[in-house]
């Protein structure tokens, strides 16, 4: 690895495991668990020194009512780490299919 791609990727490494456990506490109020585990979290582009982040994120589907606030509650958790430039783009591209272990936390 090149000397200048490690001193870029090192410091984002603790930044994204606080970035992903603040994930792991926003949940989906319908269906009480986190956006992390259910798989709605298909991106994390972190910026450290412009203490920015983009999170492409999915939703169960397009038309989810709980959207706008999952939106403001990940923006809210993000700013709790640090976070000042926070952008959170949704994409349905694939549709969002719940993994092998998420199906038998919600028991289908």
């Amino acid at each position: 690895m090149p000397r200048s791609s490690r001193k870029k990727t090192e410091p984002e490494r603790p930044l994204r495991d606080e970035i992903v456990e603040a994930l792991k506490n926003t949940f989906d109020p319908e269906l009480g668990i986190d956006i992390y585990t259910l798989g709605f979290i298909r991106k994390i582009q972190i910026n450290p020194d412009k203490e920015a982040v983009l999170i492409e994120m999915t939703l169960t589907s397009p038309l989810c009512p709980y959207g706008p606030r999952m939106l403001r509650e990940v923006e809210g958790a993000l700013k709790k780490i640090g976070l000042k430039r926070i952008r959170v783009e949704f994409v349905f591209d694939p549709p969002w299919q719940p993994s092998s272990e998420v199906r038998q936390m919600l028991g289908v």
